[in-house]
């Protein structure tokens, strides 16, 4: 097919569900106004360790609506889930602030809100620890970081770092940051005998089906999750979350449809956030900078609910060449909400840190930031010596150098000024796993000439719909427009979650599948179809392999220009590009609105973004968005996304890599790097407020 026909991979085609987004036409999880729908709203534990010893909820049940409020003592049993943030209201265990410990169900949600500040709960309080220090005393080496070996070792890295002529060794510190989508968690549940439905904002319906089909004993044909539209999750809506296990367990309680939304301030506690990274960096080198040691030690904390390891150390493994190489991880569990899964977990903080490492080491040499990366170009990935199946790393950091005129910049530092501005301009290389999970889907011919494709993948607001029809129509040889796609509906074939930045190359697989047989059966069938057309299906397990020869990553190239205020210590973005190489391109639009939102929140990681655990309370103070501040338009400058054509045949049938997450890898290490340029001060922690870039300053006379 021509791209004239916007069927081809490739082309800018509209995104399907954008009219009913923005008619408000689409409906989100607690928007289901099912018939005597009633509201419930948690009650978090106010302290950050010990155990509830009871619970009064007189004054709440005297209230004029309310249905009931569950407690431990009394809240429906539960099969122990694999995941124990799940384990609600099981037993008066509280393991950190936020916990829920009772829950009002009501008529309207002004009454559950208003029970719910009704009941009385009483505590026997427990010394509780939430500080993350380097050495802690519990601190321990996971076994896994990310599913690769939470330490990994080659050569002799310590003899190496210190037999080498130059060396480097600086230590980053990236705070706590939180997943604010616009949607807050919610789910509706009802239950109709034995048989639970559930509308739920999920980045996989699957999963809540068969972890909720776990938690209450069905057979998962017995669960229905709905997951239509969703409001965005960058990783906080991976797996289930609380909302909707306390929506199942409210309505199997009331016998009435109900809905839990969590409100805003209830998140930070609630659904996971970016653990804090220490990193350590050592970097030994020869004069020509070429990397003879690298060793890249993280600390960071989890939760004592279960064990998430914030694999910040892995990105080492994947970048450079040199013959020595340590990159390991050691975790602190604490008494402190769990940590899970942020945009690009683990890529984003550490790429942060070894791309400013390296931009330290270039500075040290005198040798220019892009040359130095070109130096230490590997021909196989060195964590496991595998070869890539395509790497254009190189070719993004020239054509971003390119686009950006960086040959132009003088590469001394604190030279360029503007009245009391200082500007400057920085680099930064990204990196961001190819994968794709099993998944099925089903392809049907209908009389009119219209095809309908079937699969459970989730929308999370990426264009998914889209990107499928385009998929379809490519490998039937269709227009765009007869092409059908139903998804968000766990009764159709099981789809991998839309995570880690497989979700595309996950479903599209199965996809592409089914069309190629169906077209293939139309090729060969006689006469008129039968009035139920012709279906065919594709399930990719076996396909979908962890186990390839190659290394499969996306690259590419971050570029900053900045200004500092030397008077306020305020910090202005004037230019963010991006390069990437990340397999075949399936839709231009799509994938550069995916490019420059992660790039934005990049940047909110690098100027705006932290929040702090409160060590008398356990607590994120900055648990709203007057609080914890995220880029807004004033915020967001000329910002450019690019890509490199690549034809890498070892990936899927469509030769795509994920996009979602690699644009926020580098943009926080070229800010940084920027901003070293233009004050010829190192920051080694994020955000750069305006207060620390001050006190920088004012400290270097």
């Amino acid at each position: 097919m021509t791209g004239t026909t916007g069927t081809a991979l490739g082309a800018p085609a509209e995104r399907r569900e954008g009219r009913q987004k923005v008619t408000g036409a689409a409906r989100y999880a607690a928007e289901y106004t099912l018939p005597g729908r009633a509201h419930a709203w948690p009650v978090p534990a106010a302290i950050a360790h010990g155990r509830v010893t009871s619970v009064d909820t007189s004054a709440a049940l005297a209230l004029p609506g309310v249905l009931a409020v569950l407690t431990p003592g009394d809240a429906p049993r539960l099969a122990e889930p694999e995941d124990h943030t799940l384990a609600l209201l099981q037993n008066p265990k509280v393991p950190h602030r936020g916990w829920c410990v009772a829950l009002a169900v009501a008529d309207t949600l002004e009454t559950a809100r208003a029970a719910a500040r009704a009941v009385r709960v009483h505590y026997a309080p427990e010394p509780h620890d939430v500080t993350l220090v380097p050495g802690h005393p519990d601190a321990y080496e996971p076994e896994e970081a990310g599913g690769q070996p939470g330490r990994l070792e080659q050569g002799d890295p310590a003899a190496a770092y210190a037999a080498a002529e130059v060396r480097l060794d600086v230590t980053y510190r990236v705070p706590p940051l939180h997943n604010h989508p616009m949607e807050p968690h919610a789910s509706t549940a009802h239950w109709d005998g034995d048989r639970l439905t559930v509308y739920t904002s999920s980045q996989g319906g699957s999963t809540v089906r068969s972890v909720l089909a776990g938690m209450f004993e069905l057979p998962e044909d017995h669960v229905t999750a709905v997951t239509e539209h969703v409001g965005g999750g960058f990783g906080s809506k991976g797996t289930p979350r609380p909302d909707v296990v306390l929506a199942a367990l409210a309505a199997r309680r009331t016998g009435r449809p109900v809905t839990v939304a969590y409100p805003r301030r209830h998140l930070p506690t609630t659904v996971g956030h970016r653990a804090p990274t220490v990193q350590r960096l050592r970097l030994g080198a020869r004069p020509d900078g070429r990397l003879t040691a690298l060793l890249h030690e993280v600390t960071t904390h989890t939760s004592r609910v279960r064990e998430f390891v914030e694999q910040a150390a892995l990105p080492s493994r994947v970048m450079y060449a040199t013959p020595a190489l340590l990159s390991t991880h050691r975790v602190t569990a604490l008494d402190v909400p769990s940590p899970s899964w942020m945009r690009a977990p683990g890529e984003a903080p550490g790429m942060y840190a070894l791309e400013s490492a390296m931009d330290e080491l270039a500075d040290a040499l005198g040798i220019d930031p892009v040359e130095l990366r070109l130096r230490n170009e590997p021909d196989r990935e060195p964590g496991s010596g595998k070869p890539f199946s395509s790497r254009s790393l190189v070719a993004c950091l020239r054509e971003g150098a390119r686009r950006f005129d960086w040959d132009g910049r003088d590469p001394r530092p604190g030279t360029r000024r503007e009245g009391p501005w200082l500007t400057g301009t920085g680099v930064a290389a990204a990196t961001y796993p190819a994968a794709a999970q099993p998944s099925a889907a089903a392809a049907r011919a209908l009389p009119d000439g219209t095809f309908t494709i079937r699969i459970n993948a989730t929308d999370i607001g990426t264009g998914a719909r889209t990107v499928l029809a385009q998929i379809a129509a490519d490998t039937l040889g269709a227009p765009l427009d007869r092409v059908r796609v139903e998804i968000g509906h766990s009764d159709l074939p099981y789809a991998w979650l839309a995570g880690g930045s497989m979700g595309t190359a996950s479903w599209g697989w199965p996809v592409h599948d089914a069309c190629a047989e169906l077209a293939s059966r139309l090729a060969a069938h006689p006469g008129p179809l039968p009035a139920e057309g012709i279906e065919t299906r594709a399930d990719t397990t076996g396909k979908a392999d962890a186990d390839s020869p190659y290394a499969k990553h996306a690259f590419g190239a971050h570029f900053a220009e900045v200004a500092v205020d030397t008077v306020t210590g305020e910090l202005r973005v004037r230019r963010l590009l991006g390069v990437y190489a990340a397999g075949r391109i399936l839709n231009a639009r799509t994938a550069r609105s995916q490019f420059t939102g992660a790039m934005v929140m990049g940047l909110g990681m690098a100027l705006t973004e932290h929040s702090t655990l409160d060590p008398a309370f356990g607590d994120f103070p900055e648990a709203d968005l007057a609080s914890y501040h995220v880029p807004v338009h004033a915020d967001v400058p000329d910002i450019e996304a690019h890509w490199i054509e690549e034809d890498d045949p070892h990936l899927n049938p469509m030769g795509s890599k994920g996009i979602g997450e690699i644009g926020i890898v580098g943009t926080a290490a070229a800010l940084g790097n920027a901003v070293h340029h233009a004050t010829g001060i190192r920051f080694r922690e994020l955000p750069l407020t305006p207060d620390r870039i001050l006190a920088g300053l004012l400290s270097e006379g």
